[in-house]
C-alpha cells in the first residue's frame, strides 16, 4: 500500500540517471494524493545540480562534455545551491512522460507562465521524488500562446544516446494529450491554481540526509 505523503512536509525531487543522482530540489508538499502529486519550489529551498550544469547550460561551454556525456561518467559531482527568484508548482501524474508547472515571480507574485517538461514517469523514492528531465520543454504565456524550448539540446541527448527511443517515442505519443490540454484550458491550465499562495509559516527546505542515495 502506497503511503502518501502530507501537506506541507518537506521532501527532494531527484533527477536520476544511470543509478545516481543527476539533481536534487529540495520542495514541500502541496498535495499528494493517487491521481495527483503537487510539490512547491520556493525561493531559498536548497537544490543540487551538476558542476557541469553551469558550464554547458549558462555559458553554452561543451569542451568538457555534453549534459548527456557528463551524465554517462562514473561520479557525478553535484554542487548544492540556492534556488533563487521563480516560486514553481510542479503538477505529477502517475504514467505521465511529462510534469505541468506554474511559474510565479516570488517578489512581485505575478504569474509568469505554465510550463510543460517532459521527463520520465516519476517514482517514490526514500526522500521524495524521482524522475529523469528529458531536456524538451513547451513554454505557455498567459495569453496561452506557446513556443517549443530545449529543441536543439532535445535532438543533441537523441542523438548522443543519452534519451532512448522509447522515449522519445513516449513523449510524441504525449504531445497530442499535452496540446489537447492547452487549447482546452484543461486542468491546471483552466486558472484554477493562479490566486494560489504558499502558507506563510512554510520555509525554505533543506536537502534532507541521504539525499544522494538511490
Amino acid at each position: 500500500m502506497t503511503e502518501y505523503r502530507t501537506a506541507g512536509e518537506s521532501c527532494v525531487l531527484r533527477g536520476v540517471v544511470n543509478n545516481q543522482v543527476w539533481l536534487a530540489e529540495s520542495v514541500i508538499v502541496v498535495k499528494d494524493k493517487p491521481e495527483e502529486t503537487v510539490l512547491l519550489l520556493m525561493p531559498g529551498a536548497q537544490c543540487a545540480f551538476p558542476e557541469g550544469y553551469w558550464r554547458w547550460r549558462k555559458n553554452k561551454d561543451f569542451s568538457q562534455g555534453t549534459r548527456w556525456q557528463e551524465a554517462q561518467r562514473d561520479h557525478i559531482s553535484l554542487r548544492e545551491f540556492s534556488w533563487e527568484r521563480n516560486r514553481l508548482l510542479i503538477f505529477l501524474e502517475p504514467e505521465k512522460f511529462y510534469s505541468c508547472y506554474l511559474f510565479w515571480d516570488h517578489a512581485s507574485g505575478q504569474f509568469i507562465c505554465h510550463y510543460i517538461n517532459f521527463q520520465l514517469p516519476y517514482h517514490r523514492s526514500h526522500c521524495g521524488f524521482d524522475t529523469l528531465d528529458l531536456d524538451l520543454d513547451i513554454v505557455i504565456d498567459p495569453q496561452y500562446n506557446w513556443e517549443w524550448k530545449d529543441e536543439d539540446e532535445y535532438q543533441a541527448g537523441i542523438s548522443e544516446g543519452g534519451i532512448q527511443e522509447e522515449w522519445v517515442r513516449r513523449i510524441e505519443k504525449s504531445q497530442e494529450e499535452v496540446f489537447d490540454r492547452i487549447n482546452k484550458r484543461s486542468y491546471p491550465f483552466d486558472g484554477s491554481w493562479l490566486q494560489w499562495q504558499p502558507i506563510p509559516t512554510w520555509l525554505p527546505p533543506k536537502l534532507p540526509e541521504r539525499w544522494q542515495v538511490v
